[in-house]
């Protein structure tokens, strides 16, 4: 075949759907019983905002318990603190020993441990019954719910399921071969799939490490710059790139071997019906074809058939042509 030079890029369309970028599981720090769950599927929410509270009565039992507990300690510091002082003026006067005093002040120090320890307690109790309220961290959308009021549930286990604003992804399942083939950092087009003319750009994010291991694709996640309202998370969509950011040369897959451990093919002199070996630059591998950005030049005749038998300098017949 004569080499040419195709100018116009190969497209690629693949079909996804919109994600927010941050998605986060929130849940209470404790377990219990759900009081109420004032928000829904679709409810849009602000940071502070209460999505979900626990039934309180251990955690407000707790910190009376806590309260009532500083409150006594308090009381005995109080005491001893009094009992210090009368025994440092006697001390000071000659009236009581060094022995008795040493002890004044051994349950002064006593007691504030205790006050201490009860002030601990206390703020331990005041977090465990603020924990029985769960507040957005920041401004979303609720994208699912785990729980409904009634029921019992443990640490951790997610309440609500919360897109946070702050950007939307358009994810793609992409075969192997178009990631090898893709251009870096090109802005892909992405579409809605029932409604073509709503459309954002973005550009590539993030790629998944390792292969889904049932249809052997990667998640890959575009970044929308400034996606239109109507793009709603869940929206299914089209994604289109161009493969070619220059025009480059194709040559059928039966043309290529190898030389020197580099991609090579046999190149055609037309005066003497000779054959060369020559290195190319290979840009995209296909099953059918193969891309070559240099090596070989527009209008020269390369081999497309038969490669496997030719040697340097060996005389050929084109197809078609007069012995």
């Amino acid at each position: 075949m004569t080499v040419a030079k195709r100018e116009a890029g190969e497209s690629v369309v693949l079909t996804g759907s919109v994600a927010a970028q941050d998605v986060a599981a929130l849940g209470f720090r404790i377990g219990g019983r759900v009081k109420e769950r004032p928000v829904n599927v679709g409810d849009r929410v602000r940071p502070g905002q209460v999505i979900a509270r626990l039934e309180p009565q251990n955690e407000t039992n707790a910190l009376r318990s806590a309260q009532a507990g500083l409150a006594a300690a308090q009381a005995q510091l109080t005491q001893a603190r009094n009992h210090f002082e009368r025994q440092e003026t006697l001390l000071a006067q000659g009236w009581t020993t060094r022995a008795l005093f040493d002890q004044a002040q051994k349950e002064r120090d006593t007691a504030q441990a205790r006050v201490d320890s009860a002030e601990a307690q206390l703020k331990s109790a005041n977090d465990l019954l603020d924990f029985t309220e769960l507040v957005a961290d920041a401004e979303g959308i609720v994208t699912a719910v785990g729980a409904e009021p009634g029921e019992v549930v443990q640490a951790g286990q997610a309440i609500v399921r919360l897109a946070r604003q702050g950007g939307r992804d358009a994810v793609f399942d992409v075969p192997a071969q178009v990631l090898r083939a893709a251009p870096g950092n090109t802005v892909i087009t992405v579409s809605l799939t029932d409604d073509p003319g709503v459309t954002a750009t973005g550009r590539v994010r993030e790629i998944a490490p390792q292969a889904d291991p049932v249809t052997r694709t990667f998640e890959v996640k575009v970044g929308l710059s400034e996606p239109p309202e109507t793009m709603r998370l869940g929206a299914t969509v089209t994604g289109r790139l161009r493969m070619d950011a220059q025009p480059v040369m194709e040559i059928p897959a039966t043309a290529l071997t190898r030389s020197d451990r580099q991609p090579a093919v046999w190149v055609v002199d037309p005066a003497s019906s000779t054959v060369a070996l020559r290195n190319v630059d290979v840009v995209r591998f296909d099953p059918a074809k193969v891309a070559v950005a240099g090596g070989i030049d527009v209008g020269e005749i390369v081999v497309t058939a038969g490669v496997q038998a030719l040697h340097p300098g060996q005389k050929v017949r084109l197809i078609g042509a007069r012995p």
